[in-house]
């Protein structure tokens, strides 16, 4: 099954992630197939990044994001727009400085 789930980079003690589509076989900082954007929480506000229509792409075709990577995709209002809750167009007039 393919997940998006979190791929930890950054050195010791300060951790970023990517936000990667990948088999749910693969180790947790191992190959992926592509990657769908970022988050860094050590800055303040937290820093969130993502490509909405692929990430779209990769819900619509049955991956399934793993819970942190749910919880950014509901603030993100990607989760919304997938539910059908609202369109992509409204999300993107909404907040339109992230990709």
């Amino acid at each position: 099954m393919v997940r998006i789930r979190l791929l930890r980079v950054g050195s010791i003690r300060q951790p970023s992630y990517r936000i990667v589509v990948a088999d749910q076989r693969s180790p947790r900082d191992g190959r992926f197939i592509e990657t769908i954007g970022h988050f860094n929480p050590r800055t303040e506000p937290n820093t969130i990044v993502v490509d909405r229509e692929r990430a779209l792409h990769w819900l619509k075709r049955g991956a399934q994001p793993s819970d942190a990577v749910n919880r950014l995709l509901e603030k993100t209002e990607v989760m919304a727009v997938h539910r059908g809750e609202k369109t992509l167009e409204e999300v993107m007039a909404e907040s339109p400085a992230q990709a």
